[in-house]
């Protein structure tokens, strides 16, 4: 029980990543932007949070953004993020899917487990992809953002953009290895046992004539 019992963690974990990835793609509390030192900012409310779709002002009285809809405008580091947020997000539903479906509690007929361990090893793959998509935007954003806009802090969104992709490339690593076929040389020793099992069978029977006719000869 040890295989389904590590791919049924790395099913659960790889879905709290997943759904951290949607999180971080639909927010924009990515990070903090400031001019100035942070205290320098919070007393005069001249905060700024930034996300790949929205650039906004955050102050004691308001709370407004400004769509950021001009996409050949856009620095590298956000067309980059929305790409590859938006990738991992559509990902990861057919992984979860392919997962769930190769589950030992679920059987699609008559297949054999051949069939159920690629299907979970193509949705582990899938799911480390959604974790290279969401490592790669959480790491280069903040850094693109620090260069343009200076000073800044992480938001609630970055911080969920990389707690998702940490349980993504957990639970897809589980997955992958916990679903890896036997080995050629088990199946050949239990070939091997069969076929001697049905030699020992007509072995019994000679044996037994043979000492009847010694037992009536004496």
């Amino acid at each position: 029980m040890a295989n389904p019992c590590l791919q049924l963690s790395g099913f659960l974990i790889s879905c709290l990543g997943w759904v951290g990835i949607v999180i971080a793609t639909a927010t924009n509390d990515w990070v903090t932007t400031c001019k100035y030192g942070m205290n320098t900012c919070k007393k005069m409310d001249e905060l700024g949070a930034l996300g790949p779709w929205a650039d906004c002002v955050i102050s004691t009285a308001l709370y407004h953004c400004v769509s950021l809809t001009q996409i050949l405008d856009l620095p590298a580091y956000i067309q980059t993020t929305r790409a590859l947020m938006i990738t991992g997000s559509i990902l990861g539903l057919p992984a979860v899917g392919l997962v769930l479906m190769s589950m030992p509690c679920i059987s699609l007929g008559s297949e054999p487990q051949s069939s159920k361990n690629q299907r979970s090893i193509l949705g582990g793959v899938l799911i480390l992809l959604v974790a290279l998509c969401g490592m790669v935007s959480t790491v280069w954003f903040p850094i693109g953002a620090h260069q343009e806009h200076g000073l800044m802090s992480f938001g609630f969104s970055l911080y969920a953009g990389w707690v998702g992709s940490a349980f993504s490339l957990l639970g897809g690593a589980f997955i992958v290895c916990c679903s890896s076929e036997p080995s050629s040389s088990h199946a050949y020793q239990d070939n091997n046992r069969f076929y001697y099992s049905k030699q020992g069978v007509p072995s019994q029977p000679a044996g037994a004539p043979t000492n009847h006719a010694k037992s009536a000869h004496v």
